[in-house]
């Protein structure tokens, strides 16, 4: 068993990623969880969604401070992602405990990540394209902001991963105009139900260690408030290709 200050310091580090960028909970947390300190797979989704959900709840409540959380797009997403995470839980509770269920999240996660490479590393190319085409009817804007919950409510149900790096992207093609301190935020914020349906969900299958989850949150509580702070004042460009350059070699590792 791993020292506790191992997990602390990476909840920490965790945790300031996504209240600076909106991306690296479970895109980094279930790897390292998996990789590093050698939890079965779906012990390592379960115990990391219950930890970004408590540690997303304090970075909205520090953005909702500062008003930068656009709480239409929030609800908009929840219509998709709440009901997708919901099936995908009754999905796992069918097949239990099983080799299945640990190769097809290893796998989800891994495919997760790999996506969510590109997602990072082109997003100023694609809020580019997003502006130069045109701005799309609002009805069509909400229709597709719905499909996004539901990738996202699948993916992160599965793997812990998407709501970052994927939903990001996605906001910074359907909402161009926006700036990207109010889409970390309205990101953040979207997060916190789909978690905490997702990770209850885990936990009551019994997938979710709790002494774990604790030293996690020791670190990623104080983390999430310094990135958050922090947020849009750092270089973008190094923020980005960093994390995908990780992500990229996690992913592959993964597979």
């Amino acid at each position: 068993m791993p020292h506790s200050w191992l997990y602390t310091l990476s909840g920490l580090l965790v945790g300031f990623l996504v209240g600076m960028t909106g991306v690296g909970g479970g895109s980094l947390m279930t790897p390292l969880l998996i990789l590093l300190f050698g939890v079965k797979p779906q012990l390592a989704v379960g115990t990391d969604l219950l930890y970004a959900a408590i540690t997303k709840i304090f970075g909205t409540l520090l953005n909702r401070h500062h008003d930068v959380v656009r709480w239409r797009i929030v609800f908009i997403q929840m219509a998709g992602s709440l009901p997708a995470g919901f099936l995908c839980l009754i999905f796992l509770r069918h097949f239990g405990p099983s080799p299945f269920v640990s190769k097809l999240i290893t796998e989800v996660l891994g495919v997760a990540l790999l996506l969510t490479v590109p997602a990072i590393l082109f997003k100023p190319w694609l809020q580019a394209w997003s502006v130069a085409a045109g701005t799309l009817r609002p009805r069509t804007v909400d229709a597709l902001t719905v499909f996004l919950g539901v990738v996202l409510g699948t993916l992160v149900t599965l793997s812990s991963v998407g709501a970052g790096a994927i939903g990001m992207a996605a906001l910074t093609v359907l909402y161009p105009r926006v700036s990207t301190r109010e889409l970390v935020a309205t990101d953040i914020a979207h997060a916190v139900p789909l978690a905490l349906l997702a990770g209850g969900g885990h936990w009551l299958q019994g997938a979710v260690d709790t002494v774990v989850l604790v030293e996690l949150l020791t670190g990623s509580i104080p983390g999430i408030l310094l990135g958050t702070l922090l947020a849009g004042r750092l270089p973008e460009d190094a923020q980005r290709w960093f994390v995908g350059i990780l992500l990229a070699i996690i992913g592959l590792r993964m597979i």
